[in-house]
Order: structure tokens, then sequence, then C-alpha cells
């Protein structure tokens, strides 16, 4: 678990949410063109008041567990859900920039992976 492969993985997954984490609440990364289905997707989750922000602060906290290797498979699996509909909205949604999803997506599950020891005892009978 403590391999400098797991370690450089466990950063850039971490620097990557924080990233766009707090670019949800600072926005210092433009918003690029997006179809409109995708974009009336995002305005929905704005308009709500919470649900945008409420994405953003996850993955603030998920990146700070990340890089602070603080309760790091507890991490990866708050992040499962978020990195499934991260891939999923590429996917269905905005394919251009489908790449960054599969790296989030691709880095939780390695990660979870590296990690498996931690969760043996959820799958025990």
């Amino acid at each position: 678990m403590n391999s400098t492969f797991t370690t450089i993985l466990r950063i850039v997954l971490g620097l990557t949410l924080l990233i766009f984490g707090v670019n949800k609440f600072i926005n210092f990364i433009p918003m690029f063109e997006m179809p409109p289905a995708a974009a009336n997707f995002i305005e929905s989750l704005e308009t709500t008041g919470y649900a945008f922000y409420l994405v953003a602060i996850l993955e603030i906290a998920v990146a700070g567990m990340l890089l602070l290797k603080k309760w790091v498979p507890f991490a990866l699996v708050l992040l499962a859900p978020l990195s499934i509909n991260i891939l999923l909205f590429h996917i269905f949604l905005d394919v251009s920039d489908v790449w960054v999803a599969i790296v989030i997506f691709s880095l939780n599950v390695l990660l979870i992976y590296k990690y498996w020891k931690a969760y043996r005892t959820l799958f025990q009978y």
C-alpha cells in the first residue's frame, strides 16, 4: 500500500479533485462550450442552490483525505459514486473531455485495488 506508485496515484487523484472542487467556487478554469444537454444538466445542479456546491465540497474533502493520507480507503469509497457519475456525464452528455473522466475513474479503481485489504471485511459473511 505504501509503494511509490500508489503514492503517486493518490497524489495525482487528490490534486485533480482539489483543482476541480475549488474551481466550482472560484471559477479559475473557464467553463468550456458544452452541448445543450450537458449545459442543462450543469445548470440544473447550480439552480438547486446546493447540489453543485455539495459535489465541490465532497471533491475537496476527498482530495484532502487523499493528499494528507488520512482515511484513504474511506475517501475512495466516497469518491466511487462521484467518479462513476463524472464518467457517465462525459460519456452520455459531453464526450469532448471524456479523457479527464476516464483518468479520475481509473485512478479511483486502481487505488481501491491497491487498498483492497481494507475492504476485505466488508465482503466476508
